[in-house]
């Protein structure tokens, strides 16, 4: 027997039916028994990298003459290559919180996924999602097979609305080995610019922003404040039309028993409650000031039971927790004085206007005075006092000590009984609704920038804002391992992003990435999460460019 000479074979099966193609790479070698010439498999490569077959091809190409192979160095070019730090990080994040999994390996999962991964590191519209995927190792690291642009991010939010319940409900059988015993819910609402969202109406504005349309956005979080499920309502949505949803979202889509809903104050109302109690659901709320004082004019409540510590009172099977915020005391007094003063000054301002201008009626500054003062919403204490030509602001110090007694005052209420639950924990578990307020500030302004909303149609703005809540998820893994560090979440993301890939060329042909060794703080953000840099990633750059320059291009032909 001679041996002959070891090759490399490539082949491409179709399995009967012709649906499922099947690929293969096997070394194997070449061998004379006489006068017969034989082959046989040495091993099966099919499992091994482009690069490393490539590696083999060549060493075995050059196996008589391995000194040749320092002469392709010539050939060897290097040079700048996309970035991989951030993305590559944001991406294993995704893949450990099984985001990655619930969206689905095929093409539009992997742009939904690209979707989420953009808006963690460089929000914005689908227009600069694209721009930044021109920047960043897209393909190499999420293995998208083609290219894409803005209309296909666009079409994509519409398959992520209509996929929204499957993938929520994915990703909550995937994370939770149990059904929680507690959910938290909060509603928040985003402003618009423009009037063409389809969901866009005028309604009460948490942003401040007098004169423009918005959304309702409702966030269902588990008890830790991780974001199970979130639902868009048109602008003029009330909060308490928005609780029913909840609720069947928890009994139905996640099968849950006997659990306990947290929701402030405008939230669970008498419908709610009455609702949940259908479901066998407990809830934790919060009372209104208006019924704290009815409520010690019937004498169920003492005004001197409001205190730094945590007092209950019973009354007809319903309890509640009653306590003092002293700090929030505190917080109220300097916010009147601040109105004050601000009305104060106004005031001799306009006292000065009189002065010099003698043709000035007092009367236009006393009420320019006034709805300053009822735009600062100091009506019930302050007031206007005309003294022939200039003005001065009243002090009534009776109604001052009247709106003031139950400053920092509030009282939780709850129907689940002292056994399961007792008065500091249905406290404690009220409290933890800072946990969707952190979410909303993190998701609207922070960080994720909820708005603006650069989407019209329902599909479009459920799908980015299902976006966000994903966004949000990835988020809090980096925030939790990153907060020993100096650093915010985009601030270690910015440092990671300087690590970019070295492109090796051979021959003129691109051929990998190879990954350089981080600096001490990118190695040091990336151990926090246990993640670790490849050397070497496969070339696969992929075709992605805007829709307006892709028509250029073709008109350029």
């Amino acid at each position: 027997m001679y041996f002959v000479g070891m090759h490399i074979v490539e082949n491409t099966s179709q399995a009967p039916g012709g649906k499922a193609i099947y690929h293969s790479v096997l070394l194997r070698e070449s061998y004379r028994e006489g006068y017969t010439v034989k082959k046989r498999t040495i091993a099966n490569l099919s499992h091994c990298s482009r690069e490393e077959i490539d590696a083999i091809k060549l060493a075995l190409k050059y196996r008589n003459h391995l000194h040749d192979l320092g002469s392709l160095q010539q050939d060897i070019s290097l040079r700048q290559g996309p970035s991989v730090g951030a993305l590559y990080t944001v991406f294993k994040a995704a893949q450990s919180l099984s985001i990655e999994k619930v969206l689905g390996d095929d093409a539009q999962g992997k742009l939904g996924l690209w979707q989420v991964l953009a808006r963690v590191i460089d929000q914005g519209s689908r227009l600069s999602s694209v721009r930044f995927a021109q920047t960043q190792a897209v393909g190499e690291i999420l293995d998208f097979k083609r290219g894409f642009d803005e209309n296909d991010l666009y079409e994509n939010l519409h398959w992520l609305c209509q996929q929204q319940q499957v993938i929520e409900d994915r990703l909550f059988k995937e994370r939770r080995q149990t059904p929680p015993t507690l959910f938290l819910y909060d509603v928040t609402s985003s402003y618009l610019e423009g009037t063409c969202n389809e969901l866009g109406f005028f309604g009460y504005n948490r942003d401040g922003k007098r004169g423009k349309q918005q959304i309702v956005v409702g966030l269902l979080c588990d008890e830790f404040g991780e974001p199970v499920s979130t639902e868009v309502f048109c602008g003029n949505t009330q909060d308490t039309a928005t609780f029913a949803d909840q609720v069947n979202t928890a009994a139905g889509r996640f099968g849950c028993k006997q659990v306990t809903f947290v929701g402030d104050r405008g939230m669970i109302k008498t419908g709610g409650i009455e609702y949940l109690n259908k479901e066998g659901f407990y809830h934790i709320t919060a009372l209104t000031k208006p019924q704290i004082e009815k409520l010690i004019a019937k004498g169920v409540l003492q005004l001197d039971l409001f205190d730094t510590e945590i007092a209950e009172i019973v009354d007809e099977h319903r309890r509640y927790i009653l306590r003092r915020n002293p700090q929030r005391v505190l917080e109220i007094a300097q916010s009147r004085s601040d109105k004050q003063r601000s009305i104060r000054a106004f005031a001799q301002q306009q006292n000065q206007y009189l002065v010099d201008h003698a043709k000035a009626k007092v009367t236009t500054s006393v009420k320019r005075i006034e709805e300053k003062i009822r735009r600062l919403k100091a009506s019930p204490w302050l007031s206007v006092s005309p003294e022939g030509r200039s003005v001065d602001i009243v002090v009534n110090k009776e109604a001052l000590r009247e709106i003031s007694r139950l400053d920092g005052c509030y009282a939780i209420t709850t129907n689940l009984s002292p056994e399961i639950a007792d008065k500091k924990v249905v406290h404690d578990r009220y409290k933890d609704l800072a946990l969707v307020e952190q979410a909303f500030r993190t998701m609207k302004t922070t960080h994720l920038e909820l708005r603006p909303v650069y989407v019209r149609t329902e599909e479009s703005t459920r799908g980015h804002v299902l976006v966000v809540m994903l966004s949000y998820i990835i988020i809090r893994r980096l925030r939790q391992a990153w907060r020993d560090f100096d650093l915010t979440v985009e601030d270690a993301l910015q440092q990671l992003k300087t690590i970019c890939a070295i492109e090796m060329v051979i021959k003129g042909k691109a051929s990998c990435l190879r990954i350089p060794e981080p600096d001490k703080q990118s190695l040091s953000l990336l151990n926090a999460l246990n993640i670790r840099l490849p050397e070497i990633l496969p070339r696969q750059p992929i075709n992605v460019v805007t829709r307006k320059k892709l028509q250029n291009n073709r008109k350029a032909f």
